[in-house]
């Protein structure tokens, strides 16, 4: 027997996936440019369309803080349990949490 793949987006058919409605659809460009700050508040929503900088699924609905920017990309931190993890994601990944 052949063992299975387990690769980064092992287990993502349901998590990963868009709505009917969505397909095709690019995130709204107030999204994309959105001006963050270091020290802003961010919720981590996967967008399946984008390959580029996502991060893993474990991510998906968490709670960051964006702590630098790396180019287009954003510097977010977020906390497994006790742990600290630095994410590098691009806006396409991200939205602000309303405060």
């Amino acid at each position: 027997m052949v063992k299975p793949p387990r690769g980064y987006r092992h287990r993502t058919r349901r998590l990963l996936r868009k709505k009917v409605r969505e397909k095709g659809a690019v995130p709204k460009i107030t999204v994309l440019l959105y001006p963050y700050k270091i020290g802003d508040k961010v919720a981590i929503k996967i967008d399946p369309s984008f390959h580029y900088a996502m991060p893993h699924r474990r991510f998906h609905g968490l709670t960051g803080t964006i702590v630098g920017k790396r180019g287009r990309a954003y510097e977010v931190e977020v906390y497994l349990g006790r742990k600290r993890k630095l994410l590098i994601v691009t806006p396409e990944h991200i939205r602000p949490l309303k405060s």
